[in-house]
């Protein structure tokens, strides 16, 4: 072949780069199944009047000194010996290229900047494309970076962008624009991943759905801040671009030195968002996750809303016991447990066993909650500090700010500089103490507060703190190979690949009203597969949202995650707590369905319901949400779609509240005894469905006879 035309292939997905003068993609989409390299004379663009002389590539790395007059996927400049800007417009040439099936990298130099740039792009078996760049300076002056990103185009069909926004308790919230004209663009400039802006979009032929449309979607791996862009030029072409966003001055290289961007994963979809989340969630479980325990995802139970600050060594083992009882196989200590901590506002970085609280040491707690065979673990967040701390008294200097300037706290606490040496050394120490002494098997490591004037030694410093504490958690886990850790941030502050390649579960979000656990559930799920979803049974009354909820929509909701439970067992009613029991039961009934299959969202005409599952070749476990009232009087079957044609199914009602059996005086069939239907049956005709209850949930097995 060629080397100029590179075709990269998966089961499903091609990737089409031409690679001179500087790499473009041709085609991405589905697989060709016939390509020869005529692509490159079919993809071949007209040169209309009234413009450049030639036409300009979007590139994967475009250049305004190439005249795109678009978005530009690297900007820069350096500095003359005489105080003049220069090389802020390079213009790349393709000079050597390696491929093979899956994977291509080009070396491309711009000889009068002295710049060089590398590309990097990936297509896995799963059909994730995964891209990345990095520019390295060969000039004696220094070269001020100010922007690197990845850039992908699109085709013109692809008109509609559904992107992501939320804040605390209310995160992974989506929103849709056109994308006719001009561009969508969003930054986050939180210093974390974010709850206010998740970097990931999908983009596709309008009104694309869950099951049907045409849909590009995209994640950036990076745990700091972040930009998101998508485009339409005045020709019509478009393309996402996704990538870190650097503070002014934030990177600057020397001579010889190189920056290289996050990874961009993205994937092509022709069955609407459905094939997206499965090829996400085949990425994710195939070359992301790293369980040191590969036995099924243990039920969780965690102190923080059953006894906050207020411990007590004895109630906190009678909680265990009554924990265990229930079916709870992991049992964490939440914040409060070190030296000062009796409220928010003192003793962070101050990471050493209160003995006031726990004056014979925490060791019987661990031993109790081990004799009752569940886990134990603790909560830690590392990387603050409290002023009112022995920490911060004895090292202020090791605060990430910068000095002179007034710093707003957030929750009464600062970040730590986890570029100073030493105080990445003491956090290490501490942690490793901690891991050392004690049989922990879990932190739940969470990061409460955003970046505020974030410098190391003056200079801007998201990105070195993003990276320090990378390495903070890969050196620990070095040492402590079996721990797992939760990346907790507020709940869904600091969610993405990148803190997934070294953390195991992550914490979904601080609400655990499940109404609103619903929409936060769905957006996650595009991404992330249900194991790693923290998905905990709350109170009757969730502390977040004062709203109420039967155990049927709680216990329902949680059961399609990682679940957990956040309640103080020894209070509650021996009633509610068989209600729990019944729940978590449930979901070990069909963990290993649940943490292993296929997740899809089906389609409704009615809005008002959520209908969802998780399938493998010979079982489905559907849940149908009921959001609000329904809109009409008789309620719309439910055709599943994905069933084999070919095959019986036994369908049986697992879960159901006893309530809204009441709303119609009969009530299909079927729902009284396991029936068993044709695949074709189910998927072209459908299921006839009862009326449910505003903020109810039902539970449907099928399983293949």
């Amino acid at each position: 072949m060629n080397m100029d035309t590179i075709h990269l292939f998966s089961a499903n997905t091609s990737v089409v780069i031409l690679s001179k003068s500087a790499p473009q993609i041709l085609y991405w989409g589905e697989k060709l199944n016939h390509f020869d390299e005529t692509v490159a004379l079919i993809t071949e663009r007209a040169v209309s009047q009234a413009r450049l002389d030639i036409d300009i590539p979007v590139t994967l790395c475009p250049e305004n000194g190439r005249g795109l007059f678009s978005t530009a996927g690297i900007e820069g400049f350096r500095i003359s010996a005489d105080g003049r800007n220069l090389d802020w417009a390079p213009v790349f040439e393709t000079t050597e290229v390696e491929f093979d099936d899956t994977s291509a990298s080009f070396t491309c130099i711009d000889d009068i900047a002295k710049l060089e740039l590398k590309i990097a792009l990936y297509l896995d078996t799963s059909g994730v494309l995964r891209k990345s760049l990095s520019v390295k300076n060969l000039a004696v002056e220094p070269y001020h970076l100010s922007r690197l990103v990845n850039t992908l185009p699109l085709p013109h069909r692809a008109n509609e962008v559904m992107s992501f926004h939320g804040r605390w308790s209310r995160e992974f919230q989506t929103q849709r624009v056109s994308l006719e004209h001009g561009a969508f663009s969003q930054d986050n400039r939180r210093g974390r991943t974010s709850h206010e802006y998740f970097p990931g979009m999908m983009v596709g032929s309008s009104g694309f759905s869950e099951q049907t449309g045409e849909v590009w979607g995209f994640h950036l791996a990076w745990s700091g801040n972040n930009h998101v862009r998508c485009e339409t030029k005045s020709d019509g072409r478009r393309f996402a671009q996704m990538g870190e966003l650097l503070l002014a001055g934030e990177t600057s290289l020397k001579n010889g030195e190189s920056y290289s961007t996050p990874e961009l994963y993205a994937c092509y979809s022709d069955k609407g968002l459905n094939g997206i989340r499965t090829q996400f969630h085949r990425l994710v479980r195939s070359e992301i996750l790293n369980f040191p325990n590969k036995a099924l995802r243990p039920v969780h139970l965690n102190t923080w809303e059953g006894i906050y600050f207020e411990h007590d060594p004895d109630y906190i083992k009678q909680m265990a016991t009554e924990a265990a009882k229930i079916g709870v196989e992991r049992f964490i200590i939440d914040d409060g447990w070190f030296i000062g901590r009796d409220g928010e506002r003192a003793a962070l970085g101050d990471w050493f066993l209160d003995k006031k609280k726990y004056p014979d040491g925490l060791e019987p707690v661990i031993e109790h909650v081990n004799q009752l065979d569940m886990e134990f673990g603790l909560w830690v967040e590392p990387e603050m500090v409290n002023p009112d701390s022995n920490l911060f008294r004895k090292h202020p200097e090791w605060m990430l700010g910068i000095d002179g300037y007034d710093q707003p706290s957030g929750r009464y606490q600062y970040l730590l500089d986890l570029q100073n040496s030493d105080c990445f050394t003491y956090l290490f120490n501490c942690l490793d103490a901690l891991l050392t002494d004690y049989n922990i098997g879990y932190f739940k490591w969470d990061m409460n507060r955003e970046l505020v004037q974030p410098g190391h030694e003056g200079a801007p410093a998201v990105r070195g703190q993003t990276l320090a504490y990378y390495r903070l958690i890969d050196e620990l886990s070095k040492k402590h190979p079996k721990v797992e850790i939760e990346s907790c941030s507020s709940g869904g502050g600091r969610i993405d690949f990148e803190v997934l390649k070294r953390t195991h579960r992550f914490w979904t979000s601080d609400c655990n009203d499940a109404l609103e656990r619903q929409t936060i559930q769905k957006g996650m799920s595009y991404f992330f597969p249900p194991e790693v979803m923290g998905a905990h049974i709350g109170p009757y009354e969730s502390h977040t949202t004062r709203r109420r909820h039967d155990i049927n929509l709680r216990g329902i909701t949680a059961l399609g995650g990682h679940m957990g439970v956040e309640l103080d067992p020894v209070k509650e009613s021996d009633e509610e707590k068989s209600r729990f029991a019944h729940y978590i039961e449930l979901h070990k009934r069909f963990r290993s369905l649940l943490h292993s299959g296929e997740v899809f969202y089906l389609d409704s005409n009615d809005t008002t319901r959520n209908v969802y599952g998780v399938k493998n070749p010979d079982e489905m476990l559907l849940t149908v949400c009921q959001l609000a009232m329904p809109d009409f009087a008789s309620a719309e079957p439910i055709r599943f779609g994905y069933l084999d044609a070919e095959k019986m199914y036994q369908v049986e009602v697992v879960d159901f509240p006893a309530a809204s059996r009441k709303l119609m005086k009969v009530n299909p069939s079927w729902m009284d005894n396991s029936s068993i239907f044709s695949g074709e049956l189910l998927n072209k005709v459908g299921l006839t469905m009862p009326i449910q209850d505003p903020e109810t949930a039902m539970l449907i097995s099928i399983k293949a006879v």
